[in-house]
């Protein structure tokens, strides 16, 4: 286990795959470096959640990159929900590592997953995530920040 995610091992119990169950996952950058802070960087990010859209693992429902975590609403569909953050935090980390000129960990080791109950307005939670740069300061005004998603908005 890390130092800087003393739990992140104890996340994994009682994890389950559901297939077309919608998932908001938070996951870390490395003893939460800011290493998404700039548009270059964040978009080996994006363009990994779009291949796994593409490859008919995820239907992506809305996302937002922040200097240290991300955040990530979407209907599994293909695949299995450890495989699917598995992929994603893989491929972005040799894309970003490599794009840095660097080595090491790019994520934390254990994630964060929620399953949204049926009931749950999946567009107020989509609103919630997409507002994570607001509440963080980052920006005024949403328009101001470029690394969201949201298919409603």
């Amino acid at each position: 286990m890390e130092k800087d995610q003393p739990h992140s091992h104890a996340l994994r119990r009682g994890r389950m795959s559901l297939h077309r169950q919608a998932y908001l996952i938070t996951t870390c950058t490395h003893q939460r470096l800011p290493l998404l802070d700039s548009w270059p960087i964040a978009r080996h990010v994006v363009k990994e959640m779009q291949s796994l859209e593409k490859e008919g693992w995820v239907s992506s429902l809305s996302y937002v990159i922040m200097p240290d975590h991300l955040h990530w609403l979407f209907m599994l569909d293909q695949a299995e929900l450890d495989a699917v953050v598995k992929r994603l935090k893989g491929r972005s980390a040799r894309a970003i590592n490599s794009h840095l000129h660097r080595r090491g960990s790019v994520w934390q080791q254990g994630y964060h997953d929620r399953a949204l109950r049926r009931e749950e307005d999946l567009r107020s939670v989509a609103r919630y995530i997409v507002a994570n740069p607001l509440r963080a300061g980052l920006v005024d005004d949403i328009g101001k920040y470029p690394l969201w998603d949201a298919m409603w908005l």
